[in-house]
């Protein structure tokens, strides 16, 4: 605090209060540039390491270089505010505008253009806290002694840091979206240079050139922020190519569904899920070499497909009684079970009364029911991209998959293409193997995919089945054993046990799917 024996000015109160604002906004910039690196380049560590080591360097910069500017600091602070909130607020639009336009093999000016704005957007942010303390210490010295003004700053750079940091998953982006909460932001930006421009009036010489960019600012910000979901929508036509009918953000994910004449295919942040033109090779391989092997399976639990489209292969056999689906995001059961063109894909699966939904996390489920067996579990997750998937591919899953397991039972994992990412497909079956299961791993061609992987996790060998439901489009039993042999190009190769100590199967996955983009 000051000396305290007087009240603090308006002034004084407001700058304090624009070190919360823009210590937000810089925070959100940041945190934007790493979502959309993840969402647009693919979900992985190594994308938000990278763009925050460089926004922190940038901002480091920022900070050296504030020491070159000496005169008229509310003006040069007026000014760094305007550029930080028009360049800030529009380089999520940007991003996506530059990602729908260039090729989809043009990565590399891609990544230069990312990392090129978040350099400029850091090194501007890291000369705002610098200009402010400055001000402070110029405009209120009776107040201030170092300590004081390092501490008063310093606290409101932090708590708005705070602020943000919970905010931005939980609110902003849920409702908002990545383009409007940059947008947001950079308005806030540009509000804190409109008060400067107000509270310092009589010491800005050129205050009406001030207040004209101020009013471009504003105006600008603002007209991006009412063709927010026009941008969007165009980017994502240019992106997909086909027509749009879902276009929809979770709490955890963006879904696009498009629909054209080839079929109808789900996005889950802009990775497909499915084609409904071959989704069928993908679940009939999926579900029926564990379901038919097991014999009559009477309960089933599936972690992960919201989509109903396992769900509607497991509901074949008349044997079923219970079918326990565990899914994360309610958004994907209630758009697949709802939505006529969906629940025609899926057959009114999500609809069965056999079928029980439990919208929650699958790993935290498994330790919660310790109670459950089932005769067959269907594991449908998305590819191991990240760390909160990969946690769901590692040996301390498994175990808990094999304490839910009847003694006769099967479990199955979709387990990437042991192709492309052969040694990421080769770590789950040594991790299955390493929680004492049988690892049988097997493999399908779909052509929207190419060669897909499995692997059948139990505590016996596995067998041919007899016989497989009627009404099949891909598998028969003469045709299934061939699913089980592997060329050279997929054989394979010795790899560690992924554990949530190391998550060595989220480095592998990177490294060999990274090549291909």
């Amino acid at each position: 605090m000051a000396d305290g024996r007087s009240r603090a000015s308006p002034a004084e109160v407001l700058l304090l209060a624009s070190v919360f604002i823009v210590a937000a906004c810089g925070l959100v910039y940041e945190l934007a540039a790493g979502a959309l690196a993840s969402y647009l380049l693919g979900d992985s560590v190594l994308q938000f390491s990278t763009i925050i080591g460089t926004y922190l360097f940038a901002m480091g910069l920022g900070s050296w270089l504030s020491r070159y500017v000496e005169q008229q600091l509310v003006a040069q602070f007026l000014k760094i505010e305007l550029m930080v909130g028009l360049i800030g607020g529009l380089m999520p639009a940007a991003l996506f505008a530059a990602h729908s336009l260039l090729p989809p093999s043009a990565v590399a000016p891609f990544r230069i253009l990312l990392y090129a704005l978040v350099l400029l957007v850091g090194a501007l942010v890291g000369l705002e806290i610098p200009l402010v303390m400055r001000i402070l210490k110029k405009q209120f010295s009776q107040r201030y002694g170092l300590k004081d003004l390092v501490s008063q700053v310093l606290t409101f750079d932090y708590l708005g840091a705070l602020v943000v940091a919970l905010a931005f998953p939980l609110l902003l982006v849920p409702h908002l979206g990545l383009v409007r909460t940059g947008l947001f932001f950079g308005l806030l930006n540009a509000l804190v240079a409109v008060w400067a421009l107000v509270m310092f009036r009589p010491q800005l010489p050129g205050w009406r050139a001030h207040a004209g960019a101020c009013a471009l600012v504003l105006a600008a910000l603002g007209a991006a922020m009412a063709g927010a979901d026009q941008l969007t929508t165009w980017a994502e036509d240019r992106f997909y190519g086909e027509h749009i009918i879902v276009r929809e953000s979770s709490d955890y994910q963006r879904v696009v569904v498009s629909s054209g004449q080839a079929g109808t295919r789900l996005f889950l942040n802009g990775n497909l899920q499915f084609d409904s033109k071959d989704e069928y090779r993908y679940h009939e391989a999926l579900v029926h070499p564990a379901m038919a092997a097991q014999g009559a399976p009477k309960r089933v639990l599936v972690l992960g497909g919201g989509d109903g489209m396992a769900v509607r292969e497991i509901l074949r056999y008349p044997s079923v009684q219970t079918v326990t689906l565990v899914e994360l995001d309610p958004h994907m059961t209630k758009l697949f079970s709802t939505m006529p063109l969906l629940r025609q894909l899926n057959h009114d699966s999500l609809l069965s009364p056999k079928l029980t939904i439990v919208n929650a996390d699958a790993f935290g489920w498994l330790e919660q029911h310790p109670a459950e067996m089932f005769d067959v579990i269907v594991i449908d997750f998305p590819d191991p991209s990240n760390f909160a998937l990969g946690k769901l591919y590692t040996a301390s899953f498994y175990a808990l998959v094999d304490q839910h397991l009847a003694a006769s039972g099967y479990a199955v994992v979709q387990t990437t293409s042991p192709l492309i990412a052969r040694r990421s497909f080769w770590t789950v079956a040594t991790t299955i193997e390493a929680v004492g299961l049988t690892a049988t791993p097997y493999h399908a061609h779909v052509p929207s995919f190419g060669e897909w992987g499995f692997i059948l996790a139990s505590r016996r060998p596995w067998h041919l089945p007899a016989a497989l439901p009627p009404g099949l489009r891909f598998l028969s039993v003469a045709d299934m054993p061939t699913l089980f042999n592997f060329p050279l190009d997929m054989a394979r190769v010795p790899t560690e046990v992924n554990r949530l100590s190391n998550q060595a199967l989220v480095y592998e996955f990177e490294a060999e799917w990274g090549k291909v983009h």
